[in-house]
């Protein structure tokens, strides 16, 4: 029996795991993959205050890990596969082994929406930039989607890549202005506007890819056996195995400013959580939050 559970290994997790440790509680985390989330598979992190120069997300993950682990917090890698929160006591099943807690955090972000086009599951696309950038140096890429996260791994490409065209379907990039002021400084970047990549065509790999125009209806082929397709287009909440717990429309965990959701006892943090802004400092703040409610309810 631990006191809590938290779910999920990325910012918002470790630091509620870490606020619940210091608090004298029995806290295991468990993570599907490995510990970053979503931010431990990006380019470069900004913004976030205090980080490193030159701070990727791998170098974050890495310092999170260590944080928790000098914290004495045990973090198992195993898939939740069910949870079961009604009662006192909380239980979490996984692909591996049965746990029971006093309360649970459930803090296991979201993953990449999916564009649901035909091709999609071809090679070549839905590439992670630091991982498979290096191998699209020289090359011509595709980056789907024109928010923060899009543009940002658009302008690491650009130092990689041949030419990099951002495809998004807004009229403009809808980033920050740093990010768009880059971009526009950034001669091999190129943006094509109110677009979606219609289709990938291939057998096993791209060959070929279809462009459609939103406003014209127009479509565009560009035959490419080399070309690589990065897609950012937002997330969608990691919220199947919670059935018991209230979620907006858009699918995110509802909760109030302890981070309590609709069962006493389970808390939510981070990304998969219903709220106004999703960066690794809300993130944090979420878990930090959490980690003191759970704590005091343990």
């Amino acid at each position: 029996m631990y006191d809590m559970i938290v779910i999920g290994a990325g910012p918002a997790g470790i630091a509620s795991a870490i606020y619940g440790k210091s608090r004298g509680k029995d806290v295991l985390v468990i993570e599907k993959n490995k510990v970053g989330g979503l931010i431990g598979s990006v380019s470069t992190v900004t913004h976030y205050p205090g980080i490193i120069e030159g701070e990727t997300g791998q170098t974050f993950a890495e310092r999170l890990k260590a944080q928790a682990e000098g914290a004495g917090i045990p973090i198992v890698y195993e898939e939740v596969k069910e949870t079961i929160l009604d009662g006192d006591t909380k239980t979490v099943i996984t692909d591996k082994n049965r746990y029971e807690t006093k309360t649970v955090v459930a803090a296991n972000g979201g993953s990449g929406r999916m564009l649901g086009i035909p091709g999609e599951g071809l090679g070549g696309m839905r590439l992670n930039a630091p991982r498979d950038g290096k191998n699209y140096a020289g090359k011509d890429v595709f980056v789907i989607g024109g928010a923060d996260g899009a543009v940002k791994e658009a302008l690491y490409l650009a130092g990689l890549a041949k030419n990099v065209t951002i495809v998004c379907v807004e009229d403009d990039l809808i980033c920050i202005p740093e990010f768009k002021e880059k971009a526009a400084k950034t001669p091999n970047l190129h943006v094509m506007p109110h677009s979606s990549l219609k289709e990938a065509k291939g057998t096993d790999h791209i060959e070929e890819l279809v462009f459609v125009d939103n406003t014209t209806g127009k479509e565009t082929v560009i035959d490419d056996l080399e070309a690589g397709v990065f897609v950012y287009a937002g997330i969608v909440p990691n919220t199947a195995v919670y059935p018991a717990l209230d979620k907006d429309a858009a699918g995110y965990l509802i909760t109030d400013e302890k981070m309590e959701t609709n069962i006493p006892g389970v808390y939510a943090a981070g990304d998969i959580r219903s709220k106004a802004v999703r960066q690794v400092a809300t993130a944090a703040a979420d878990g930090a939050i959490s980690g003191i409610s759970a704590a005091a309810k343990a």
